[in-house]
């Protein structure tokens, strides 16, 4: 992915309230279930930092997360990066919506171009990284 990129933007609708999708996307735990299951924490706090490693392909990709943004129940940003790799970019978390009817809408910024020739970081790999995602959390809501 590269800086000249447009932004990745996936909306998805998942019937529940704010407060369930909030938790789900700031809670570790459920964090685990859905997302990474070795996220050691994660608080949606300006400034909170994680690191985890995460192996796809045999080749090790050390996630770096700084939260950035954190407004309950509408928006979450941290930056993403890899401390194997150069690259950076920003992720946002935005819900929308009322009742138990939830639009989450994931905007990805690139800050910096991600190593072209490493599979991982094309767009196409990025957009169907972030679709299998989403789809896992709307699962997982929609079935509690």
């Amino acid at each position: 992915m590269k800086t000249t990129d447009p932004p990745i933007i996936i909306e998805k609708n998942i019937e529940v309230s704010k407060d369930q999708l909030w938790k789900a996307l700031t809670d570790p735990g459920q964090m685990r279930q859905w997302f990474f299951e070795n996220i050691p924490d994660f608080r949606p706090v300006v400034g909170f930092e994680t690191e985890f490693p995460v192996v796809s392909d045999g080749k090790t990709f050390t996630h770096l997360w700084q939260v950035t943004e954190a407004k309950p129940h509408e928006k979450i940003s941290y930056r993403w990066r890899y401390a194997e790799y150069g690259g950076d970019s920003v992720v946002h978390f935005q819900i929308n919506g009322s009742g138990d009817d939830c639009q989450l809408q994931l905007t990805l910024e690139i800050l910096k171009a991600f190593p072209q020739d490493i599979a991982e970081f094309k767009r196409e790999s990025g957009i169907a990284g972030w679709n299998y995602f989403l789809d896992r959390l709307k699962i997982y809501l929609e079935a509690s």
